[in-house]
């Protein structure tokens, strides 16, 4: 008989960045973890070191097909999140959105599971309202080349809400906000890995636009604890729930700590400003203050050096 203390936990994308980590603790605080990843974009080496663990198991499978396990929670983290990989197949980017929230929110009916959807801070797209809160619609271009990633998302938080409202489902949305931390794919296009790595191979550091665009990064681990904070709120509190650090960052600030704490030689160079890229971008974290009594406590030039550290050891140094 099942110890009834352990939950059955399934985390999808579980070997993707944000997925290994949410595994790491899951699987450190006792719980039964699942690990399902087709690995598109996540990695078996970012799991590797849980592989011979009693409570964890590993298995390759696309979300956009239906899965038949037993479980007791599902954290759905499954999609491409970097343009780069999620402009080089868009349609299955879209497809693993909507159909794999179809799947998964299919399996949480029939397990009667409680779970949580991983929405982005991009169902704001390019805002007209500083800082986004929850309740602001966003303004999103459906047809632009980042609208497999935004809409997916926003259909998948539509689905969520109506097997809510439809089936009676127990329902967490989380809008994440950026996040970089160890185990960032080196070459995912995103500002923080693209930044670290042009500073350590002393390659030119590319500005899009004039560097005065802004963003929030968010360390790792303080959006796990987020993560899994929202999952232990009451059934009657569904979200969505930003989750993030409001501390702003203009490009051109974060390329400059950048090459001070790899004290790399590297230039800043500017090149034009991709399309529908958002201007401003910082996360209203009143909600996560008021219900999960959370809120971000690791500065950046402290996780900076933590991921510096890591993709060093990448390359080998």
């Amino acid at each position: 008989m099942r110890e009834k203390w352990k939950k059955r936990i399934l985390v999808t994308g579980g070997a993707g960045f944000l997925g290994s980590h949410l595994c790491d603790r899951l699987v450190a605080r006792g719980d039964d973890v699942l690990c399902v990843d087709n690995f598109y974009t996540g990695s078996k080496a970012n799991v590797a070191h849980l592989l011979g663990k009693p409570n964890f198991e590993l298995m390759r499978h696309d979300v956009t097909f239906p899965l038949y396990v037993e479980v007791d929670e599902i954290f759905n983290l499954a999609c491409p999140a970097s343009p780069v990989h999620y402009q080089h197949d868009p349609v299955q980017t879209t497809k693993t959105s909507v159909h794999g929230a179809i799947n998964m929110l299919g399996l949480a009916k029939r397990c009667k599971a409680k779970i949580l959807q991983a929405s982005t801070s991009e169902v704001y797209g390019d805002p007209e309202v500083h800082p986004q809160n929850e309740d602001y619609w966003g303004r999103v271009n459906p047809i632009g080349i980042r609208s497999c990633y935004d809409e997916g998302k926003r259909c998948a938080e539509t689905l969520f809400f109506d097997y809510f409202r439809q089936h009676k489902l127990r329902i967490k949305v989380v809008r994440i906000f950026n996040t970089y931390g160890p185990r960032m794919h080196p070459d995912d296009g995103r500002v923080v890995s693209n930044f670290i790595m042009q500073a350590l191979r002393g390659e030119n550091i590319t500005l899009f636009g004039d560097g005065e665009q802004t963003r929030s990064f968010c360390f790792v681990d303080d959006l796990i604890d987020a993560m899994l904070k929202m999952m232990d709120t009451p059934d009657d509190f569904t979200g969505p729930v930003n989750i993030g650090n409001p501390g702003e960052f203009t490009m051109k600030e974060l390329a400059e700590k950048v090459l001070r704490l790899t004290g790399s030689s590297s230039r800043i160079v500017h090149k034009p400003l991709p399309s529908d890229d958002p201007r401003q971008r910082k996360p209203d974290l009143t909600r996560a203050r008021q219900h999960l009594g959370w809120e971000p406590s690791i500065p950046l030039d402290v996780g900076l050096q933590k991921t510096i550290d890591y993709f060093s050891s990448t390359l080998g140094r």
